[in-house]
């Protein structure tokens, strides 16, 4: 489940660069969103994140938190059994039970889907419609489906907003091997302060972790 969750959240699509086709107010709200999230600086979202597959009978749920910042496009993610952090430039996924850190170069060449750009997923290579609201404890909720342009290993992401706040309060991703990915963001902390040094890997810190360079 550990290695599952991480590598849907690390899917690489390879979206061509058509235009895509949207509806003028999935486009507006989405719009939104984007410049809600990037006028933060270091955000922080303690999250769900579920896989099911009734064909495999699968259905697993795993807690963990985010750590993103979108101007450098660094991030970390924190889950039980493991880490993963980039600086934007360079990529470490820690295996804690193996004592043992992957290092790797940040793909810049793709539309690679990492962390960092959860909250700004619609913004490229996707087409837009809007589902409609539902409500929900008291909060209204936009919905929108984002349709891949292009080649990509999924058919469908599913997107619901909180109208107030104007965050993402849910993602689901629809794999085409008929796997659904849920991320569920239970807390959204804004503005919090970290240092640089927060969204690197310090081996120094971490006696007897081996390093795999694979850069």
């Amino acid at each position: 489940m550990k290695k599952v969750i991480l590598c849907a959240v690390l899917i690489v699509c390879s979206f061509t660069n058509l235009l895509a086709q949207t509806d003028v107010q999935a486009k507006s709200i989405l719009a939104e969103v984007s410049k809600k999230y990037k006028s933060y600086n270091v955000v922080k979202a303690v999250f769900t994140a579920q896989i099911e597959n009734p064909q495999a009978n699968l259905k697993e749920t795993q807690n963990g938190t985010l750590y993103a910042k979108s101007k450098t496009n660094s991030y970390k993610v924190i889950l039980n059994e493991q880490e993963l952090i980039s600086d934007g430039k360079s990529q470490w996924t820690y295996l804690k039970e193996d004592k043992e850190v992957q290092l790797s170069d940040v793909d810049t060449e793709s539309d690679a889907l990492n962390p960092a750009k959860l909250f700004t997923i619609h913004e490229k290579g996707f087409k837009q419609l809007y589902t409609g609201d539902t409500k929900s404890n008291g909060k209204t909720y936009h919905n929108i489906d984002l349709t891949p342009v292009g080649k990509s290993s999924f058919f469908k992401v599913r997107l619901k907003i909180d109208k107030l706040t104007k965050h993402i309060q849910s993602a689901t991703i629809f794999d085409k091997n008929g796997s659904r990915y849920t991320y569920t963001i239970n807390s959204f902390t804004p503005n919090i302060k970290v240092p640089d040094t927060f969204f690197s890997f310090d081996a120094k810190k971490y006696p007897g972790v081996e390093v795999v360079d694979l850069r």
